[in-house]
C-alpha cells in the first residue's frame, strides 16, 4: 500500500428516507458528518462520489471535495470506480476505501483499520465485522453474517457472507459491516464482472468477489456503526452525535 483514497458514494434516491444524505444532524447534512469521520481516519484524501448537485454543494460548502458521477450506476462500487478514474487517471492511488454515505457515527479508527489486511499481497479486499451480541440479530436476515477462518487474532479470511444464521454450532457469530478497502486492480476487476448467482440469491454484492476466487479478509472491530435507513435511525444518529458533543 502506498496511497489510499477514501470515497463515499451518495445519492438522493432512497425510498425509506428520501434525501437522506442531506438530512440535518446537529446543524449539518448527514453526508458532511460521514465526510468528517473519513477525514479524521487520516489515511488519505477523501471525496464524495455523487450524481446529485445538491450533495456536492453541501460537501463543498463544508470544505470537502465532491466528484460528479453518472446517475445510472447499479451500486456504490460502480460509482466509486468512476470517481477514482476521474480523480486519479494516473493511477497514483493503489487502494480505494469505500465508506457508505449513511454512516454518520462510524468510528474513524475503524475506517483506518480496514486497510490493514491489504499489507498481505494475497488479499484483494478487506472489510470489517463485529461480534453479534443481541440474540435477535443472530436470526435477523437484515443482519449479514460473515463466515470465516481466523488467520490471526481478530482477523479472518472470509469464506462466505449470508443473511442466514451461520455458521451452525457453538461460538460467536460475526456481523458484517459494509465498509470495504479494495486494491485498485481488484476494484476494477470487480466492477467489470456480472452479478454472480449467489450474489443475486442472497442480495449481497460481496459474494461476486468470492465466487470469482478473490480473497476478502475481515478485521474485527468493537462496534457496528449505525446505518441510517429510516426516520427512527435518523433520530438515533442525532441523539448519538448530540451526546458526543456534550460529553
Amino acid at each position: 500500500m502506498s496511497d489510499p483514497l477514501v470515497l463515499i458514494p451518495a445519492r438522493l434516491a432512497a425510498t425509506r428516507l428520501p434525501n437522506k444524505p442531506l438530512a440535518d444532524i446537529a446543524g449539518e447534512p448527514m453526508i458532511v458528518h460521514v465526510w468528517r469521520r473519513a477525514v479524521e481516519a487520516g489515511i488519505g484524501p477523501v471525496a464524495i462520489a455523487t450524481d446529485a448537485p445538491e450533495i456536492a454543494e453541501a460537501v463543498e460548502k463544508a470544505g470537502g471535495r465532491a466528484v460528479m458521477t453518472r446517475a445510472d450506476h447499479a451500486s456504490g462500487s460502480d460509482r466509486i470506480f468512476e470517481a477514482v478514474e476521474k480523480l486519479d487517471p494516473e493511477g497514483r492511488h493503489d487502494v480505494v476505501v469505500n465508506v457508505q454515505g449513511d454512516l454518520p457515527t462510524v468510528d474513524p479508527a475503524a475506517i483506518a483499520t480496514s486497510i490493514a489486511p491489504l499489507a498481505d499481497p494475497s488479499v484483494d479486499l478487506a472489510t470489517l465485522v463485529a461480534v453479534i451480541e443481541r440474540e435477535e440479530e443472530k436470526t435477523n436476515p437484515n443482519v449479514v453474517k460473515m463466515v470465516g477462518s481466523e488467520v490471526s487474532p481478530g482477523r479472518f479470511r472470509a469464506l462466505y457472507f449470508t443473511r442466514a444464521t451461520a455458521p451452525y454450532g457453538d461460538g460467536p457469530l460475526y456481523h458484517h459491516i459494509g465498509l470495504y478497502a479494495y486494491r485498485r486492480k481488484a476494484l476494477q476487476r470487480f466492477v467489470g464482472m456480472k452479478p454472480s448467482p449467489l450474489e443475486l440469491r442472497e442480495k449481497l454484492e460481496q459474494l461476486r468477489a468470492l465466487e470469482a476466487g478473490m480473497r476478502i479478509d475481515a478485521i474485527v472491530v468493537n462496534n457496528v456503526p449505525l446505518g441510517v435507513d429510516t426516520p427512527h435511525d435518523l433520530d438515533r444518529a442525532r441523539e448519538i452525535i448530540a451526546a458526543r458533543r456534550t460529553a
